[in-house]
């Protein structure tokens, strides 16, 4: 072969070369990236997004971004941890940005004949407990909300609940997104009563195991 042709063929394999390497090291940083994020969802929360028969908070929003969106406001330090009411449970107060409204309505002598009640569980594998509700068609349509409050779990404490329920967990972030509130102030709402006798039923009840 002549020189000129042996020395595209060197520059070509060099450059093909140049170019696998960035691709490994692009991928690499990717990789190193998703493994130090700090938050994820958990799939106890996709139904919150996916499931239009879900009573609280329904956020109608990609998942991905609404991801992205909070891990980028807790890094800018717009949205830190807040304690919760156990040491796995955090919390991060952000502003709505989603069409998520308000899941809640004072009860008042005039729209208290409206409410319903039923034994409900949010999985198959946990035990029913006592709910009340406003049916949707009987009460105003509420507001849009004006902060969100992520709920988060700590990884110990997430896999803890998975193995008493005979799951597994996949996930490596740190903590776990569990729950969005819709709600109009920028911190803790008290817990529902029956969330708390959930919590102190234990993990193979589908609660966190804290006592009342």
């Amino acid at each position: 072969e002549s020189p000129l042709r042996l020395a595209c063929v060197a520059a070509s394999s060099l450059l093909a070369a140049r170019v696998a390497q960035r691709m490994r090291a692009g991928l690499s940083l990717i990789m190193s990236a998703a493994s130090t994020r700090k938050f994820c969802l958990d799939p106890f929360c996709l139904r919150q997004f996916d499931d239009p028969k879900y009573s609280g908070t329904k956020v109608a929003h990609d998942k991905a971004d609404f991801l992205e969106r909070i891990i980028a406001a807790h890094d800018a330090g717009n949205a830190p941890l807040v304690d919760g009411y156990a040491p796995f449970c955090k919390h991060l107060f952000v502003p709505n940005f989603t069409p998520a409204t308000t899941p809640y309505l004072p009860i008042t002598p005039e729209n208290e004949g409206l409410l319903r009640t039923a034994y409900d569980a949010r999985t198959e594998q946990e035990l029913p407990v006592l709910t009340r509700w406003f049916p949707a068609e009987t009460v105003p349509a509420p507001p849009i909300a004006k902060f969100l409050d992520i709920i988060l779990y700590s990884r110990e404490q997430i896999r803890k609940e998975a193995e008493a329920m005979g799951r597994t967990d996949d996930q490596t972030e740190p903590w776990g997104i569990i729950s969005v509130k819709a709600q109009d102030v920028d911190y803790e709402l008290p817990m529902q009563p029956i969330t708390m006798m959930r919590n102190a039923l234990g993990k193979s009840e589908g609660g966190s195991g804290v006592p009342l």
